[in-house]
Protein backbone atom coordinates (compact mmCIF):
# COMPACT_ATOMS: atom_id res chain seq x y z
CA UNK A 1 0.00 0.00 0.00
CA UNK A 2 1.41 3.64 -0.69
CA UNK A 3 1.28 6.53 1.85
CA UNK A 4 -0.85 9.43 0.86
CA UNK A 5 0.51 11.59 -2.38
CA UNK A 6 3.49 8.95 -3.17
CA UNK A 7 3.98 6.85 -6.38
CA UNK A 8 3.41 3.30 -5.98
CA UNK A 9 6.89 1.97 -6.99
CA UNK A 10 7.22 -0.85 -9.87
CA UNK A 11 6.10 -4.13 -8.10
CA UNK A 12 9.88 -6.77 -7.81
CA UNK A 13 8.64 -9.11 -9.97
CA UNK A 14 7.91 -7.12 -12.42
CA UNK A 15 10.83 -5.51 -12.14
CA UNK A 16 12.42 -8.99 -12.57
CA UNK A 17 10.56 -9.85 -15.05
CA UNK A 18 11.36 -6.59 -17.25
CA UNK A 19 15.19 -6.82 -16.67
CA UNK A 20 14.80 -11.08 -17.98
CA UNK A 21 13.08 -9.38 -20.90
CA UNK A 22 15.44 -6.72 -21.46
CA UNK A 23 18.43 -9.48 -21.61
CA UNK A 24 16.88 -11.21 -23.57
CA UNK A 25 15.73 -8.60 -26.58
CA UNK A 26 18.05 -7.25 -28.99
CA UNK A 27 18.06 -3.81 -27.34
CA UNK A 28 20.77 -2.59 -26.24
CA UNK A 29 19.68 0.32 -23.62
CA UNK A 30 16.25 1.10 -21.57
CA UNK A 31 15.30 4.02 -20.19
CA UNK A 32 11.45 3.86 -18.38
CA UNK A 33 9.77 5.99 -15.95
CA UNK A 34 7.03 4.89 -13.69
CA UNK A 35 5.18 7.21 -11.80
CA UNK A 36 8.13 9.26 -11.20
CA UNK A 37 10.84 6.80 -10.77
CA UNK A 38 13.20 5.82 -12.97
CA UNK A 39 15.39 2.77 -14.37
CA UNK A 40 17.99 2.77 -16.65
CA UNK A 41 19.11 -0.88 -17.84
CA UNK A 42 22.01 -0.69 -20.14
CA UNK A 43 24.13 -3.82 -22.11
CA UNK A 44 26.72 -1.19 -23.23
CA UNK A 45 29.57 -0.11 -19.81
CA UNK A 46 29.83 3.68 -19.39
CA UNK A 47 26.43 4.28 -20.67
CA UNK A 48 24.35 6.74 -19.45
CA UNK A 49 20.90 7.71 -19.21
CA UNK A 50 19.78 10.75 -21.20
CA UNK A 51 18.13 12.31 -18.56
CA UNK A 52 20.18 15.44 -16.45
CA UNK A 53 21.35 15.03 -13.12
CA UNK A 54 20.64 10.84 -13.11
CA UNK A 55 21.40 10.25 -9.31
CA UNK A 56 22.84 6.74 -10.94
CA UNK A 57 23.13 4.20 -13.62
CA UNK A 58 22.37 0.36 -13.14
CA UNK A 59 24.28 -1.69 -15.87
CA UNK A 60 22.43 -5.17 -16.05
CA UNK A 61 25.65 -6.57 -15.11
CA UNK A 62 25.77 -4.95 -11.91
CA UNK A 63 22.28 -6.74 -11.09
CA UNK A 64 22.68 -9.41 -9.46
CA UNK A 65 19.95 -12.01 -11.63
CA UNK A 66 21.02 -10.46 -14.18
CA UNK A 67 22.34 -12.00 -16.85
CA UNK A 68 24.33 -11.02 -20.18
CA UNK A 69 22.85 -12.49 -23.24
CA UNK A 70 23.83 -11.96 -26.98
CA UNK A 71 21.95 -9.88 -29.28
CA UNK A 72 19.52 -12.32 -31.83
CA UNK A 73 16.62 -11.91 -33.89
CA UNK A 74 15.76 -15.84 -33.96
CA UNK A 75 15.69 -18.19 -31.18
CA UNK A 76 17.96 -20.86 -32.86
CA UNK A 77 20.03 -23.03 -30.50
CA UNK A 78 24.02 -23.35 -31.93
CA UNK A 79 24.77 -26.44 -33.81
CA UNK A 80 26.13 -29.37 -31.44
CA UNK A 81 24.36 -27.07 -28.67
CA UNK A 82 22.38 -30.12 -26.23
CA UNK A 83 19.04 -30.09 -26.44
CA UNK A 84 17.12 -30.05 -23.36
CA UNK A 85 13.03 -30.94 -23.27
CA UNK A 86 11.36 -33.07 -26.41
CA UNK A 87 13.44 -35.28 -28.18
CA UNK A 88 13.67 -34.49 -31.79
CA UNK A 89 14.22 -36.05 -35.23
CA UNK A 90 18.36 -35.62 -35.63
CA UNK A 91 18.74 -32.37 -38.00
CA UNK A 92 15.34 -30.24 -37.03
CA UNK A 93 15.79 -27.05 -35.32
CA UNK A 94 14.06 -26.42 -31.91
CA UNK A 95 12.83 -22.94 -32.02
CA UNK A 96 13.10 -21.57 -28.17
CA UNK A 97 11.27 -18.93 -26.28
CA UNK A 98 13.67 -15.49 -26.07
CA UNK A 99 11.84 -14.56 -22.91
CA UNK A 100 9.61 -15.56 -20.12
CA UNK A 101 6.12 -14.46 -20.85
CA UNK A 102 2.65 -15.66 -22.26
CA UNK A 103 2.72 -17.70 -25.80
CA UNK A 104 0.31 -16.55 -28.34
CA UNK A 105 -0.38 -18.18 -31.60
CA UNK A 106 -1.93 -15.14 -33.44
CA UNK A 107 -1.71 -11.38 -33.64
CA UNK A 108 -5.07 -10.43 -31.80
CA UNK A 109 -7.43 -12.72 -30.35
CA UNK A 110 -9.78 -14.46 -33.02
CA UNK A 111 -7.32 -13.93 -35.82
CA UNK A 112 -5.68 -16.82 -38.10
CA UNK A 113 -2.49 -18.28 -36.06
CA UNK A 114 1.02 -17.12 -37.23
CA UNK A 115 2.17 -20.74 -38.66
CA UNK A 116 0.41 -24.08 -38.70
CA UNK A 117 1.74 -27.52 -38.11
CA UNK A 118 2.78 -28.80 -41.69
CA UNK A 119 4.19 -25.35 -42.44
CA UNK A 120 6.63 -23.91 -44.57
CA UNK A 121 8.59 -21.43 -43.39
CA UNK A 122 11.61 -18.67 -43.95
CA UNK A 123 14.15 -17.23 -41.56
CA UNK A 124 11.93 -14.63 -41.59
CA UNK A 125 8.92 -16.18 -40.92
CA UNK A 126 6.86 -14.81 -37.74
CA UNK A 127 5.85 -17.97 -35.57
CA UNK A 128 4.26 -16.94 -32.35
CA UNK A 129 4.67 -13.57 -29.92
CA UNK A 130 5.56 -13.17 -26.45
CA UNK A 131 4.37 -10.75 -24.41
CA UNK A 132 5.45 -9.51 -20.88
CA UNK A 133 4.40 -6.74 -18.77
CA UNK A 134 1.86 -5.47 -22.02
CA UNK A 135 5.13 -5.70 -24.03
CA UNK A 136 5.03 -8.29 -27.60
CA UNK A 137 8.31 -9.90 -29.07
CA UNK A 138 7.76 -11.22 -32.15
CA UNK A 139 9.84 -14.86 -32.43
CA UNK A 140 10.99 -15.61 -35.97
CA UNK A 141 11.70 -18.92 -37.45
CA UNK A 142 15.51 -18.38 -37.55
CA UNK A 143 15.59 -20.83 -40.07
CA UNK A 144 14.22 -22.15 -43.47
CA UNK A 145 12.09 -25.20 -43.27
CA UNK A 146 8.80 -26.93 -42.29
CA UNK A 147 7.01 -26.52 -39.05
CA UNK A 148 6.34 -30.41 -37.49
CA UNK A 149 5.77 -29.50 -34.07
CA UNK A 150 4.28 -26.65 -31.74
CA UNK A 151 5.03 -27.25 -28.41
CA UNK A 152 2.67 -25.26 -26.37
CA UNK A 153 -0.72 -24.28 -26.36
CA UNK A 154 -1.70 -21.06 -26.77
CA UNK A 155 -2.29 -18.44 -24.37
CA UNK A 156 0.29 -20.03 -21.73
CA UNK A 157 2.99 -18.90 -19.65
CA UNK A 158 6.56 -19.89 -20.96
CA UNK A 159 10.06 -19.86 -19.33
CA UNK A 160 13.13 -18.36 -20.94
CA UNK A 161 14.27 -21.31 -23.59
CA UNK A 162 11.20 -22.99 -23.14
CA UNK A 163 11.64 -25.34 -26.71
CA UNK A 164 8.09 -23.79 -28.32
CA UNK A 165 8.43 -25.22 -32.03
CA UNK A 166 10.28 -27.97 -34.07
CA UNK A 167 11.07 -26.87 -37.50
CA UNK A 168 12.77 -29.81 -40.41
CA UNK A 169 14.85 -27.58 -42.00
CA UNK A 170 15.02 -30.36 -45.19
CA UNK A 171 10.83 -30.16 -45.12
Amino acid sequence: MTDKGKSPALPSDDLQALVEQFNASHWRTLELEFHGSRLFLSKDAGTSPAWVGAAAATTVSSLPAARQLPAQTAAVPLPGAPVSGPIVAEGHVIVNAPSLGTFYRSPKPGAAAFTQIGEAVDADTELCLIEVMKLFTTLRAGVKGKVVKILVEDGVMVEYDQPLFVIDPNG
